[in-house]
């Protein structure tokens, strides 16, 4: 059964999960756009992608990565895994406290989770099936599993197995097929540019075997590779056959009397990627595309810009040519701030590119 769209302002501002997320994303792909995945690392991050989404009258999607979440608890924790787990639970808890605030639905994402990191996903799944039982809402929208490195029949088992833990809250899990070149915080390796890597490209009957096995336990989601890598690289070198996606719809669509583009599919390794690719991937089916490295990129472009307008108040608390105080200078809040809005500024192209500028589907 396919799923009900959501139509403009049918959706309570806030976190979306269960049917209110399939419906995000089924009327994604009606009305041909995307939404960004926005990797955060602090309630900055969070705050600036909030903001950027509400300005843009634009849903979004905040997600964390197994490092991230461990920054956003604080890396002065000793317990590794355990900060993962706290970190992701704190963001979430934030995002859900101030998402509906800001008049805009939500999808709460943790990104690629490979074999080695398993159990942290289980521990979220603990932490998310307490609030589950409390509320009667999963704490995340969905998890990610990236498997990809592993014998394709052990992934989707493992996915499979995952998954029916997630149907049972209205999770939906993202799981990754072929081999998205780059490294994001620890998951890949190095991409060598100048290889013929096979793996970058997803095999369409790969993708069928995923849907004949997920499909029917609950709601998924593929980051299929058609030659994307994490980072930016320089022109040229990446070559993107977004033809890939359309191949693989087409046959899980043939094989299950499907409606044209069944599969949702995720964008990874989106910073820097042409915009024409962009548009032809959303044409086929994809709903989502991470960014990261652009969105880190202007956090940081927004402080170096500040300090280099104010270079004393970050060397001496008082001016020593005046002697006059640089406290409204060195404040936190005002580097802090100047960040937050090169990332509004950042993301609000990626809005733009993608489609989604005003068409949040959530009630005003």
């Amino acid at each position: 059964m396919p799923d009900t769209v959501a139509r403009p302002n049918t959706l309570k501002p806030g976190v979306v999960t269960g049917d209110d997320y399939r419906a995000l994303v089924a009327g994604c792909k009606e009305g041909g756009y995307a939404l960004p995945a926005v990797n955060v690392t602090s309630t900055h991050t969070i705050n600036g992608v909030l903001e950027a989404a509400a300005k843009n009258n634009s849903d979004v999607i905040i997600q964390l990565s197994n490092s991230g979440a461990q920054y956003y608890a604080g890396l002065g924790l000793p317990d590794a895994a355990k900060a993962r787990v706290l970190g992701a639970v704190a963001a979430a808890k934030h995002v859900h406290l101030l998402a509906e605030h800001y008049g805009i639905c939500v999808v709460l994402h943790t990104d690629h989770a490979n074999k080695k990191l398993i159990p942290w996903v289980e521990g979220l799944l603990s932490e998310g099936e307490a609030h589950y039982k409390a509320t009667g809402r999963s704490l995340f929208s969905s998890h990610m599993l990236d498997l990809s490195e592993e014998p394709i029949d052990w992934n989707l088992n493992e996915c499979a197995r995952i998954l029916k833990r997630m149907a049972a809250m209205g999770m939906s899990l993202e799981i990754e097929l072929g081999v998205t070149g780059g490294e994001e915080d620890g998951i890949g390796g190095e991409f060598d540019e100048s290889a013929d890597n096979s793996k970058l490209y997803t095999q369409p009957e790969d993708v069928l075997q995923a849907y004949d096995m997920l499909a029917p336990i609950g709601s998924f989601s593929v980051a299929a590779s058609f030659g994307n890598v994490h980072g930016v690289y320089k022109p040229g070198n990446v070559k993107l056959r977004p033809e890939i996606l359309k191949n693989s719809q087409d046959l899980v669509a043939k094989q299950h009397s499907a409606a044209k583009n069944p599969l949702n599919l995720v964008f990874h390794g989106g910073s820097g990627s042409e915009k024409e690719k962009i548009s032809e991937a959303i044409r086929y089916g994809v709903f989502k595309m991470n960014i990261d490295t652009d969105t880190q990129f202007a956090f940081a472009e927004g402080v170096g810009a500040y300090v280099d307008a104010h270079p004393v108040a970050f060397k001496h608390q008082l001016d020593p040519a005046t002697g006059d105080p640089q406290k409204k200078y060195y404040d936190p809040r005002k580097w802090m701030r100047a960040a937050e809005e090169k990332l509004v500024e950042r993301l609000t192209e990626a809005f733009t590119d993608l489609g989604a500028t005003g068409k949040s589907m959530a009630r005003n």
